[in-house]
C-alpha cells in the first residue's frame, strides 16, 4: 500500500479488478501538460508565500519539465495502479527529486486540482472548437457569396414552398454556428475561474495566495467558494450544451446534403475523397461522412445527457461519480471538433448542380405566393387572392402545367381578376429579387450578407 497516496490509512490492497475499475489514467492522461502546469503554478506559490523552501522549487520545476519531456518523447509508463494522471506525474516526480516532490501537494488536494486541470485543459479546446466554428462559417460565406444568385426550391415540411438562392440558404448555417461560437464563448467566460487552494472541499489551514496561482494560470479569479469549486461541474455541462446544440445543426445539414446528393434530388455532389461505396453496388457513391456527422451528434448529445444525469444526485461536495465527467465531455470535443473539420474541408469541393437547382425551384408552383401578391397589390384582398391561387394550383395539377403557362381563358374561368399576364410574369428571378430586404433571399441582400460577414470574421482573425 506504500505506492498509493493514501495508502496509510489502508492494511491489504486494493483488489485487482477494482484498482482497473477505479482508474482514469486512460481518460485523464491527455491532461499531462495542464497538470504539469497547475503544478508549477502551485509550486511558486508555495515559495512566494514560505510555505516552500526555494531549492525545492528548483528542483520540482526541473523534474516537472524533465516529466513533460518524458511523456511527449513516449518514455513514460503511465499506470492504473496510480489511478489518474496527477498521481502518476507526483509518483514519478517523487521518483526523480525525493522529498522535494512529496512536498508538492502541500495546501492542495486532487480535488481541486483535478477540476482545475480539467478547467485548463477545455479552456485550450473550446478556443481551438471556436476556431473550427469561425473557419466553417468562412467557408460558408465564401460559398454563399459565389452562389448568390444560385435558384433553387426552398423547402416547409420537405414540400417546394419558394424559391431562394443557395447562398441565402447556406448563410442560414453561417447564423446557426455564430451562436453556436457564441455559447462556446460564453460558456469559456463562466469556465475561467480558478478552483485551485479550495483543496478537499474547505479550503487550507496554509497562508496561500490564491490571487496568485490564478493569475499565473490565466484564470480571471479565483473561485469563491470552496465547497462549490471542487464539486462545480456546470461549466461541463454548459460545454456539453453547447456542443449538443452545434452538433445538431451539423446533422441537419448532413441530412440535407445527403437527401440534395440522392438521385432524386441531384443538386449536388460530394467530393470522392469524403464519400465511399459500395461492397456489392459498383455504381454506389455514399456520402458516408455526412452521414457519420449526422450519427455523431447522437453521440455528443448522449454525453450531455450522462452528465447531467450523473450530478443532478449528487450532495456536495467532491463524489467519486465525477470521475465520469470528463469521459463524457472528451468524447464529445474529440467528435464534434472533427465534424466540424470534415464539413471545413469538404464543402470547398462540393460541386452544385445549378441546372438542376433551377429547375426544381421552377417547378411545385413554388411562385404562388408570387401571385396571390400581385393580386393584392391589384385590390383584392389577401384570403380572397389565396384562394383563387389555390384553385389556380388545383387547376394546374389537373392539366399537368405550371402556373406560368396558363392561359386567359383559364384565368377568367377561375376569377375575372387574374389575367395571363400576372402569371407569365411569374419566374423565379422576379420572385428572389423582389424579397430585396434585411433577412431576404434576394442576391443583392445575400452579397450585402457576406460582405458584412467577411468583414466580422476578419475580426476573429479568420
Amino acid at each position: 500500500m506504500s505506492e498509493k497516496p493514501w495508502g496509510g490509512r489502508f492494511e491489504s490492497p486494493t483488489d485487482e479488478f477494482v484498482e482497473a475499475f477505479n482508474a482514469s489514467t486512460d481518460v485523464d492522461a491527455r491532461m499531462y501538460a495542464e497538470d504539469i502546469a497547475g503544478s508549477k503554478a502551485h509550486a511558486k506559490m508555495l515559495c512566494e508565500q514560505g510555505i516552500l523552501m526555494q531549492e525545492d522549487l528548483n528542483v520540482i520545476l526541473r523534474g516537472l519539465d524533465e516529466i513533460a519531456g518524458e511523456i511527449e518523447s513516449g518514455e513514460f509508463t503511465f499506470t492504473i495502479a496510480l489511478e489518474d494522471v496527477h498521481m502518476n506525474i507526483e509518483s514519478r516526480l517523487t521518483e526523480k527529486i525525493g522529498d522535494a516532490g512529496k512536498r508538492l501537494h502541500t495546501a492542495r488536494s486532487r480535488n481541486d486540482q483535478v477540476t482545475t486541470d480539467t478547467r485548463l485543459y477545455l479552456r485550450r479546446r473550446t478556443d481551438a472548437m471556436i476556431a473550427r466554428i469561425r473557419y466553417l462559417q468562412s467557408v460558408l460565406v465564401t460559398l454563399a457569396e459565389e452562389h448568390a444568385e444560385t435558384i433553387m426550391p426552398g423547402f416547409t415540411h420537405l414540400q417546394t414552398a419558394q424559391p431562394v438562392t443557395l447562398g441565402h440558404h447556406l448563410l442560414a448555417y453561417v447564423e446557426m454556428f455564430e451562436r453556436d461560437a457564441g455559447r462556446f464563448h460564453d460558456a469559456r467566460k463562466r469556465m475561467n475561474q480558478c478552483p485551485l487552494g479550495s483543496a478537499a472541499l474547505a479550503g487550507t489551514t496554509f497562508p496561500i495566495d490564491r490571487h496568485m496561482t490564478s493569475k499565473t494560470l490565466g484564470f480571471d479569479a479565483p473561485t469563491a467558494n470552496s465547497l462549490d469549486a471542487v464539486s462545480d461541474r456546470d461549466y461541463i455541462m454548459e460545454l456539453l450544451a453547447a456542443a449538443s446544440i452545434c452538433a445538431v445543426h451539423l446533422s441537419r445539414f448532413s441530412e440535407e446534403l445527403i437527401l440534395w446528393m440522392s438521385a432524386q434530388f441531384g443538386f449536388i455532389d460530394l467530393p470522392d475523397a469524403f464519400c465511399t461505396g459500395s461492397s456489392i453496388m459498383p455504381q454506389k457513391k455514399n456520402p458516408d461522412m455526412p452521414e457519420l456527422v449526422r450519427g455523431k451528434s447522437g453521440r455528443i448529445i448522449g454525453g450531455l445527457v450522462a452528465i447531467l444525469t450523473t450530478v443532478k444526485g449528487l450532495p456536495l461536495a467532491y463524489n467519486k461519480d465525477m470521475q465520469e465527467d470528463k469521459t463524457a465531455v472528451f468524447d464529445a470535443f474529440d467528435n464534434l471538433e472533427g465534424s466540424l473539420r470534415i464539413f471545413g474541408d469538404m464543402l470547398p469541393d462540393m460541386t452544385v448542380n445549378k441546372d438542376v437547382m433551377h429547375k426544381a425551384a421552377s417547378s411545385g408552383f413554388a411562385t404562388a405566393t408570387d401571385l396571390a401578391d400581385a393580386l393584392v397589390r391589384a385590390g383584392v384582398p389577401f384570403r380572397e387572392a389565396h384562394a383563387i391561387v389555390g384553385k389556380s394550383v388545383a387547376y394546374c395539377i389537373r392539366e399537368s402545367i405550371e402556373l406560368h403557362t396558363m392561359d386567359d381563358q383559364a384565368c377568367a374561368d377561375i376569377d375575372q381578376r387574374l389575367s395571363a399576364d400576372m402569371v407569365r410574369a411569374l419566374s423565379v428571378e422576379a420572385c428572389v429579387a423582389s424579397r430585396n430586404h434585411i433577412g431576404g433571399t434576394a442576391p443583392e441582400q445575400v452579397r450585402k450578407q457576406t460582405a458584412a460577414w467577411q468583414s466580422r470574421l476578419e475580426k476573429y482573425h479568420v
